[in-house]
């Protein structure tokens, strides 16, 4: 574990972003309080950023998971020909 000064941190942030990607952490100080920690990405977080935010808006409860798993379209269900359902409709008024 290390600590950093926000204004080394300002200078060589990639090197301490690379040292937390490396599995350290990093405490940012602000006049010698710790203010922040840079650290790896938790077990099961996202490698993009599109899929961590979506993962965010599941766990808030703004988003909820498709019901059904990806993959093909279901088929559309059979529709009659307009000239069946106009006829039918018509019937139907036909009776009142």
């Amino acid at each position: 574990m290390r600590a950093v000064g926000l204004e080394v941190l300002k200078n060589k942030l990639g090197e301490h972003v690379r040292l937390a990607q490396g599995g350290e952490t990093v405490l940012v100080t602000d006049r010698d309080r710790v203010v922040a920690e840079l650290h790896p990405p938790g077990g099961g977080r996202a490698d993009s950023v599109s899929d961590a935010r979506l993962a965010e808006l599941v766990r808030s409860g703004l988003l909820r998971p498709a019901l059904r798993p990806p993959g093909r379209v279901p088929a559309a269900l059979a529709i009659a020909p307009t000239a069946e359902i106009l006829a039918e409709l018509e019937h139907d008024r036909g009776d009142r």
